[in-house]
């Protein structure tokens, strides 16, 4: 069971998240960013991690109905994008514009 959930995170961080991150151009300041770091990615990973053993979980079901798909972005790859590409204290998800030498 441990090895599927293993596997589904790394296909879902591998294949599914970069590829469809785009850029942001936004500015948050340091208070915005330390909220972020200590409050909200803890809990998106929390949500993260709990809709990946759902998804596993109910796998089976999803099969029979056909709605892998659509289970799988509503509760791995959303909440994925939410933690693991959206930059530090944005709130759209992306990765960070740069812009001029920065």
């Amino acid at each position: 069971m441990k090895l599927i959930i293993n596997l589904v995170i790394f296909l879902t961080l591998s294949f599914g998240l970069p590829a469809q991150a785009g850029q942001v151009n936004e500015n948050p300041g340091a208070f915005t960013m330390v909220g972020d770091l200590l409050v909200a990615r803890p809990i998106g990973l929390g949500i993260f991690s709990l809709g990946s053993l759902a998804f596993v979980a109910t796998l089976p079901f999803s099969v029979a109905g056909g709605n892998v798909m659509d289970a799988g972005k509503v509760m791995v790859l959303d909440p994925g994008r939410e933690v693991f590409v959206r930059c530090l204290g944005c709130r759209r998800i992306g990765r960070k514009e740069k812009i001029g030498n920065e």
